[in-house]
């Protein structure tokens, strides 16, 4: 066995520093003012104590010309900024309102509230509230009007009888919830008592004098009979003129099941209809042509036992509602779509090769064009005149940042713009790897070099597994970040294996309902690949994963012995059980069947029922609050574990969910992953980490 190597990134490298790593500035949700002239992104800080993350938003130069500069500062946050006509740009924050009487709110934990900054500068100031606290938020791009989602309680008609049930239940020491239709869960959230609605805000009133007071917003419910547990959330946009609003409408679909179709609704009157309504699809992202003559979707065909999703690009006409196909025969998975400025194109994002790129296609028909090169976009914006597209793009070896783009021009890798998130380099470099599967089919993999790994000194190797498994490594992560292996001497391979997508629906299909079939044989070629590298160790690899990835760890865990160590994350393990406590059973039971009916899926697939051959050490990860993978995944796992003997150890976050959310949680993540692999990978003695 070779020595370890001693690659690793420079002292002033903050990936060699787990707190300097999370304390790195973190961009997200770019909104572009009607004028062109001003770029708004949000980005996460710590905060004073380093205990939680902080979003702020940030102005950026669409030109490039001027440096970043902070638009807004308090110790709650602002997030999810989106500009008014008139200039005045609108977020959300949980911050208090200077204006509020002494004891208004006691008691009460702090609800985001919708905020306006004045289009000249000065001090941002509330705009309206609900008891539920203030989700999405659009704006009308002609007039200014806006809708929004808050989250209310049945039965309550207006924000004060509202605010009064909820403290009713509070003084009561009254937390049940009564549930009458499935599903009870999403992610990390508890559905219900209450449930989203929308609501309409209209045209917000102006800036008030200094000292004038200003007037109240009224809401009134679009959706009065939206009910537990789908309520009226989900996707909205209005038409340009607030006339009508698009949204997608959460409906049953068989016993226990559900769908998504697309609803426009009358804002004036309340009057909603379907727009598109397929039994056999959902519909999302639904987006107004500048004209509002007309909306693009996404249509996602429902899954079986038997064939993956499918998705394409719907134009329907607003008045007659007519839908007609806009990428049909397109083998990729249109995501995003938005109107050009003038209507007779779509652009829309789609993952493509590993990577996550933009196209456009005529709004009248025709060949999708692919208009990027590298890296992952998304968050697009049009400017209104036509002159440019904004977007914040990444990549493995990028984090997000804002960049300009050529409507028309193709083959576009644009520099970033200057912003409060860039990096001054990265602990080593990226390499694009292509293995051979077994089938003889190309597994497209990305692979990250430690500094100084060479034929003299190889890198150890982590085989790192996404999840989804309907997804593909194709940008900048923070919780799945590979430079932080990277800083510590690993090469770190990240193959797209059978399932995922980007190349193709054949590819997809080879995995369907066979997760430890192609999938894992994919996985070997590409570690076999690599492993022939001159300067990647073969003898020293670990392989870690989380959600899918962390099924796919524990299968490989059951299938071979190659690896010193598995690190598993947030997994599968008894496949039967997950299907029937996930929080959406009826989407993944399309895939694998009902058990009691169809078990063979199950038994072929399922990793518990190989556990008699695990031989390899492993570390359990999970979250309490994980509802997509239950905790009982990880306890059967952690249990089976220790009665075979297998050397183990299970890292439990009572507070986290399918991801690790809290600074510090994260960095003990990385901590105790780093010790285990230090452990077993380089056969150091195991050091706790400290704060464990």
């Amino acid at each position: 066995m070779s020595e370890p190597s001693d690659a690793q990134a420079t002292p002033s490298s903050p990936f060699a520093d787990l707190a300097a790593f999370v304390a790195l500035p973190r961009l997200a949700g770019l909104a572009l003012s009607a004028d062109g002239r001003r770029l708004a992104v949000a980005v996460q800080t710590l905060d004073r104590e380093k205990t939680k993350w902080q979003s702020a938003v940030w102005e950026v130069d669409p030109e490039g010309r001027r440096p970043p500069r902070r638009l807004t500062r308090s110790a709650p946050g602002e997030s999810s900024p989106v500009w008014a006509p008139d200039g005045s740009l609108l977020f959300t924050s949980a911050r208090p309102d200077p204006t509020a009487a002494p004891g208004d709110g006691d008691g009460e934990d702090p609800k985001p509230a919708l905020w306006s900054l004045p289009a000249g500068g000065g001090e941002a100031r509330p705009v309206l509230t609900h008891p539920g606290g203030v989700g999405t938020v659009a704006v009308a791009a002609d007039t200014g009007e806006v809708v929004l989602t808050a989250s209310a309680m049945p039965g309550a008609g207006d924000a004060e009888a509202d605010a009064a049930r909820r403290k009713q239940r509070k003084e009561a020491g009254v937390t049940a919830i009564l549930h009458e239709a499935y599903p009870v869960r999403h992610w990390d959230s508890d559905l219900g008592p209450a449930t989203p609605h929308v609501f309409w805000a209209g045209a917000l009133p102006a800036d008030a004098d200094a000292g004038a007071e200003r007037p109240a917003v009224v809401l009134r419910d679009l959706t009065p009979d939206a009910v537990p547990p789908a309520g009226a959330g989900g996707d909205l946009h209005l038409s340009p003129d607030g006339r009508l609003l698009a949204r997608v409408d959460t409906v049953p679909d068989g016993p226990a099941g559900q769908r998504d179709r697309l609803v426009l609704v009358e804002t004036a009157s309340g009057e909603s209809r379907a727009l598109v309504d397929d039994p056999l699809a959902d519909l999302s992202a639904p987006r107004f042509s500048p004209d509002g003559s007309a909306v693009v979707c996404v249509r996602e065909s429902k899954s079986t036992h038997d064939d993956p999703p499918d998705y394409t690009l719907l134009h329907v006409d607003v008045a007659t509602g007519a839908a007609r196909e806009l990428t049909a025969g397109f083998d990729r998975w249109p995501s995003a779509p938005q109107f050009a400025a003038d209507g007779t194109t779509v652009y829309f994002l789609a993952d493509d090769g590993g990577r996550h790129g933009l196209f456009r296609v005529p709004a009248a028909g025709g060949d999708p064009v692919r208009m990027t090169t590298d890296g992952a976009y998304s968050d697009l914006q049009v400017a209104r005149d036509g002159s440019a597209l904004y977007a914040l793009r990444s990549a493995y070896d990028e984090p997000p940042a804002p960049v300009r783009l050529d409507p028309r021009a193709t083959g576009q890798h644009p520099e970033p713009l200057p912003n409060p998130g860039t990096l001054d380099g990265l602990p080593g470099s990226l390499h694009e790897v292509e293995a051979t599967a077994a089938d003889g089919t190309p597994v497209h993999c990305w692979l990250v070099l430690p500094e100084g790994a060479s034929a003299e000194r190889p890198a150890p190797l982590l085989l790192w597994i996404h999840g989804g498994p309907l997804m593909s490594w194709n940008s900048w992560s923070w919780r799945w970040c590979p430079w932080v292996m990277a800083a510590r001497g690993y090469a770190v391979l990240l193959p797209d294996p059978a399932l995922s997508q980007g190349y193709g629906q054949d590819f997809v299909r080879r995995g369907w309902g066979a997760w430890g079939e192609a999938p894992y044989t994919d996985l070997m070629a590409a570690v076999d690949a690599v492993e022939e590298r001159p300067d990647v160790d073969g003898s020293r690899t670990a392989a870690m994963g989380g959600s899918f990835g962390g099924y796919m760890a524990n299968w490989v865990a059951t299938q071979t012995g190659r690896f010193q160590a598995i690190v598993t994350h947030a997994s599968l393990w008894d496949v039967d059980a997950f299907v029937g406590t996930t929080d959406a059973a009826y989407y993944w039971e399309r895939e694998w069947g009902d058990p009691l009916r169809e078990p063979k899926r199950y038994e072929q697939n399922s990793p518990h029922r190989y556990a008699d051959a695990i031989r390899t050490p492993v570390l359990v990860i999970h979250g309490d609050r994980d509802y997509r993978v239950p905790i009982g995944e990880a306890l059967r796992l952690w249990y089976d574990l220790q009665k075979r003997g297998v050397p183990s150890r299970f890292l439990y976050f009572p507070d986290e969910n399918h991801w690790v959310l809290t600074p510090g949680n994260a960095q003990v993540w990385y901590d105790t992953v780093l010790a285990f692999l230090a452990e077993h990978v380089h056969g150091q003695d195991w050091e706790r980490p400290e704060l464990l």
